[in-house]
């Protein structure tokens, strides 16, 4: 304990009646620096990959947590332990099914996911949720709010609940979602929603790493939503028509059969399913085991005509592309070299010394050389 310093008060002599002021408690030692940091490098200290990979076979859901988030690092080394982490668990993946849930912010992704989540744990299933998290481009924050949003799930024992920052790159989040999805699986999680928050080119993305593909709607959400919704019903698997509850009921029921019309006009899936549009309430769970039963029957189909696996396949074919790409192009701009070479160029096409492609050109040219 350290030395009492406390001062004499002179509030608490006799010539002040009335008055009298607490010596307060002995200061503790001050922490310094070096502790501190002691502290935090034994709390983030790696483990060799045969811990990560027996806590994660053994559904150590402390010991998963740490190895997506080694998966999630942009460090070298950190990369290196999480690539021979992955690579053991391969084997032990590929168990579950795979949905992907997106649907327009205040559209009920989170009331519906728990609500959804909350029924397959209650029937034994063990289900991971994985939310691809666009990042503030501003101020590099995370929306990161799944757990607050869906606090019953976040609570149960078979559920997981993992949201990913993607700090302004999509590809790179999707890709370490995808090998997340690998983990979640080794680590007996035989349900995974992946939800994308918000929409745009993150639903091309989980559509890519998924095997169901569940749009959820409003109705009377206006026309402005129009552009966004054509690309995005032409992947979904199932349409629901969320908060079809109270005065919305005759909304819904509208909405319902205007999409069933709008899907008709798709050409066929490759999959030879047939989409549905079903309503729902979240809130209520009401037209929640339908759309469940939906999910299954898709399954049960795709497996007896070879589709699903197929698939898998050419998703996996897809990522390894993807991959390629992203650290060619991570590799190329991150080169101190090319990093000169590319202001110079910068100037030239600027100052129209150069044309863009030309410029792009001798860029690459260099770059081969260096390589």
């Amino acid at each position: 304990m350290a030395e009492n310093k406390h001062i004499h008060h002179p509030e608490n002599d006799p010539d002040y009646k009335g008055l009298n002021v607490n010596s307060g408690i002995d200061q503790p030692d001050s922490v310094s620096h070096d502790s501190v940091k002691r502290f935090l490098d034994k709390k983030r200290k790696v483990l060799a990959p045969k811990a990560y990979i027996e806590g994660i076979l053994n559904g150590d859901i402390t010991l998963l947590s740490k190895a997506v988030t080694l998966v999630e690092s942009s460090k070298k080394e950190h990369q290196q332990v999480a690539q021979e982490i992955i690579k053991q668990c391969l084997p032990h993946s590929g168990k579950s099914v795979r949905v992907g849930i997106t649907g327009v912010p205040g559209v009920g992704k989170s009331t519906f996911i728990e609500a959804l989540g909350r029924s397959i744990t209650s029937q034994g299933g063990k289900l991971a949720v994985l939310a691809i998290d666009p990042s503030s481009e501003r101020s590099k924050g995370s929306i990161l709010g799944d757990k607050t949003r869906m606090e019953a799930l976040s609570g149960d024992k078979n559920a997981y609940i993992r949201p990913s920052p993607s700090a302004g790159s999509l590809g790179g989040v999707a890709r370490k979602t995808r090998e997340t999805i690998v983990l979640c699986e080794a680590a007996g999680f035989d349900h995974i929603f992946i939800e994308t928050v918000g929409v745009g080119q993150s639903e091309i993305a989980v559509h890519s790493m998924t095997d169901f593909f569940l749009l959820l709607m409003l109705a009377g959400a206006g026309d402005e939503l129009q552009g966004i919704k054509r690309g995005i019903m032409e992947m979904a698997d199932l349409i629901a028509i969320n908060k079809a509850d109270g005065n919305n009921v005759e909304k819904a029921d509208i909405a319902q059969a205007q999409y069933r019309n709008a899907i008709h006009l798709f050409p066929r899936k490759e999959s030879d399913w047939d989409p549905q549009v079903l309503t729902c309430s979240a809130y209520h769970r009401k037209g929640i085991t339908e759309i469940w039963e939906q999910v299954e029957n898709y399954k049960k189909q795709t497996l007896e005509n070879g589709y699903f696996f197929r698939k898998r396949n050419a998703q996996a074919i897809y990522w390894m592309h993807e991959t390629i790409e992203e650290q060619l192009r991570n590799s190329f701009y991150q080169h101190p070299e090319m990093k000169e070479k590319l202001k110079v160029m910068e100037n030239y096409v600027m100052n129209n010394a150069m044309s863009s492609f030309m410029a792009a050109g001798e860029l690459l040219e260099m770059y081969s050389k260096l390589r």
